[in-house]
C-alpha cells in the first residue's frame, strides 16, 4: 500500500510549482510610488449644521506599491473620507491622515494632500415660505389673469441661517399661459433657484391660473342724482340734477347696465335750509364699479 504522502503526487507537485511561480513574480517585483487624485467624502456632518462654500472634492494622494499592483490602479479605486461629526459653528480645522484612505490590499499611502482642510460651518434653520408661480406669456386679447393659485401655498425650505432668512418665496417652472380664454391648470417643479438652501421636502405642486374677460368702461349721460336725508316738510332743488357716471367691469354687466341701474345721491342729513355745494355720492355693485361722475359737486337749495 503506497504512503498517503504519495497519493496524488503529481498535483501536488505542479501546486507547488505555481506557487513558487507567482512567489517569484511577485518577489521580482519592485516597490514604486504613485501620485493619484481621488474622491473626498465628508461624512457624518452634525445634523444641526450646514457645510459652507465649495469644499474640495478631490484630494492628491501619495501611495506605494508593488509596480504591478499600482500600474492597474486607478483613482477611482481609492476613496478619502473626512469624518465630520466633531463640527462646530465657524471656521474649522480638520486633519486628513493616511489612515483616512481607503486602499485596496498591498497599497500603503504615504501622504494625502492638502494634509489640513479648512472648514466652514453654520446653524442650519427651516423657514416656510409662500410658493410664488411663473406665468409665461400672456392671455389673448380683451382676457386677463385672475386670481392665481398654488398646492401646496407654501413649502417649507432649510439650509444655513443666514441664506433661509433672505428667502421670501419659493417659485415653481414656468406655466404658459400664451392666448389662454379659460382657466389654467399645470403640474409643475417648486424650487429655490440661485440659492445655497433647498427644499426641506422637494416636491411639485399644481398651479390653477384664472383666465376671465378683461373689464371694460362706458360712460351713462344723464345719470338722475337722488336725495337722501331731506327732512320732513322741507324741499330741495339740485343744479345740475342729472350727470355723466363712468362704470368699469366685465363686459356683460357694464354692456347690460342702464341709467336705472345706477345709483347716485346727494346726502342733505342734518342741513338746515340754505344753499350747498354738495358731493354727489355713488354706490357700486358687485358686478359693477362706479369710477368717476362729472360733475362731482352739485349745488343743492334747501327750503
Amino acid at each position: 500500500m503506497r504512503p498517503r504522502i504519495f497519493r496524488n503526487f503529481g498535483t501536488k507537485v505542479l501546486s507547488i510549482g505555481l506557487a513558487a511561480l507567482l512567489w517569484g513574480i511577485v518577489a521580482g517585483q519592485r516597490e514604486a510610488e504613485r501620485s493619484l487624485r481621488v474622491p473626498l467624502e465628508y461624512r457624518n456632518i452634525p445634523p444641526e449644521l450646514e457645510l459652507l462654500g465649495e469644499p474640495a472634492s478631490l484630494v492628491d494622494v501619495r501611495v506605494r506599491g508593488s509596480s504591478g499592483v499600482l500600474g492597474e490602479l486607478r483613482g477611482a479605486d481609492l476613496v478619502a473620507v473626512l469624518d465630520l461629526r466633531s463640527a462646530r459653528p465657524g471656521r474649522r480645522l480638520f486633519h486628513l491622515l493616511p489612515g483616512d484612505i481607503a486602499v485596496p490590499a498591498g497599497v500603503k499611502v504615504l501622504l494625502a494632500t492638502p494634509s489640513t482642510l479648512s472648514l466652514t460651518f453654520e446653524a442650519s434653520a427651516v423657514r416656510a415660505v409662500p410658493v410664488v408661480p411663473d406665468l409665461d406669456g400672456d392671455p389673448a386679447p380683451g382676457f386677463i389673469v385672475g386670481r392665481v393659485t398654488t398646492e401646496p401655498a407654501t413649502v417649507e425650505v432649510i439650509g444655513p441661517a443666514s441664506a433661509v432668512q433672505k428667502i421670501t418665496e419659493a417659485t415653481t417652472e414656468p406655466v404658459d399661459i400664451t392666448g389662454a380664454t379659460s382657466s389654467v391648470r399645470d403640474t409643475v417643479t417648486i424650487g429655490l433657484p440661485d440659492t445655497i438652501a433647498r427644499l426641506r421636502d422637494p416636491q411639485s405642486g399644481m398651479v390653477t391660473i384664472e383666465i376671465a374677460p378683461a373689464p371694460v368702461e362706458r360712460i351713462l349721460e344723464r345719470v338722475p342724482v337722488g336725495l337722501r336725508g331731506l327732512a320732513a316738510g322741507r324741499r330741495a332743488t339740485l343744479r345740475p340734477d342729472t350727470v355723466s357716471a363712468t362704470v368699469h367691469g366685465a363686459n356683460s354687466a357694464v354692456s347690460a347696465l342702464t341709467v336705472a341701474g345706477v345709483e347716485l345721491y346727494a346726502d342733505l342729513s342734518g342741513l338746515n335750509p340754505g344753499r350747498y355745494n354738495l358731493p354727489v355720492r355713488y354706490q357700486s355693485t358687485r358686478d359693477v364699479t362706479i369710477t368717476r361722475v362729472e360733475p362731482a359737486n352739485l349745488d343743492v337749495t334747501i327750503r
